[in-house]
């Protein structure tokens, strides 16, 4: 089988075109750092019937995830280097529904990727318990679920601790990608974050996205102004509309090709 490795800044998948057979166990296996290939799980791309692509997601420990942000990006920069498709303007099926994305071209290579990530659900604010402490979050639904925490220090939040014990919180059924976000100025945002079904990650677009509409709904950020989000690996583009779509922008890259 080939697959090709690719990252949206540092949040790497291996992408198969076509369907797999058994995908949530060779993504555990290949996604193993020591004994596999390494990365953040496998991405499939195929046909369909509805839109011009279809995505599924399978995170590093098997299950499936409904939308990456970073691994869209990187779906886009694949089909369009490989050839599968000649358009710049796309629609992409995945399990939250279609999405649309704008690849940012020059020549035969994608420099960057514009998405439409659809709108944003974002929650009331809830004081939760972990054991002994307890945690102040705002859920956010970007297609997947997200808790948003807002603190003063994200290079130092407790992510293997607090972000662990709240990804399978009993308040979140099917587990929740948790995010801790520090505001640095009006339009900056520093996040980290904790990934549902696989730790911790350099990036998650869904996450950033989710991140800024907290923000935004909490009246720290504005709308209808892009937001810069630092992440551990780079920076992306949100820009969240009044009618709570929101537009992310950022790079997307090949790293190696994969035969197993």
């Amino acid at each position: 089988m080939h697959f090709t490795k690719m990252h949206g800044l540092g949040n790497d998948y291996l992408y198969y075109y076509g369907e797999l057979e058994h995908p949530e166990e060779l993504s555990i296996r290949l996604s193993d750092r020591h004994f596999g290939i390494g990365s953040d799980g496998i991405i499939t791309i195929s046909p369909s019937s509805i839109a011009d692509f279809k995505m599924r997601i399978f995170n590093a420990d098997g299950s499936e995830a409904k939308m990456c942000g970073n691994g869209i990006r990187c779906l886009g920069k694949y089909v369009y280097e490989k050839g599968y498709t000649e358009k710049e303007n796309l629609k992409i099926e995945t399990l939250s529904g279609i999405r649309s994305l704008r690849l940012i071209t020059l020549g035969t290579k994608v420099k960057g990727v514009m998405v439409d990530m659809g709108k944003s659900d974002v929650r009331e604010p809830v004081t939760l318990s972990l054991g002994e402490d307890k945690i102040t979050c705002t859920p956010v639904s970007m297609g997947n679920p997200h808790a948003v925490i807002f603190v003063k220090d994200a290079e130092n939040a407790p992510l293997t601790s607090i972000g662990a014990k709240l990804e399978k919180h009993v308040f979140f059924p099917e587990g929740v990608n948790v995010e801790f976000v520090e505001q640095i100025e009006r339009n900056v945002l520093r996040m980290r974050v904790w990934e549902r079904g696989s730790g911790i990650t350099m990036a998650c677009g869904t996450g950033a996205c989710a991140a800024v509409a907290a923000a935004v709904a909490a009246g720290i950020c504005p709308l209808e102004e892009e937001v810069s989000v630092l992440l551990d690996g780079g920076k992306l583009q949100i820009l969240v509309h009044t009618d709570r779509t929101v537009i992310m922008t950022g790079t997307a890259d090949t790293v190696c090709e994969c035969e197993v």
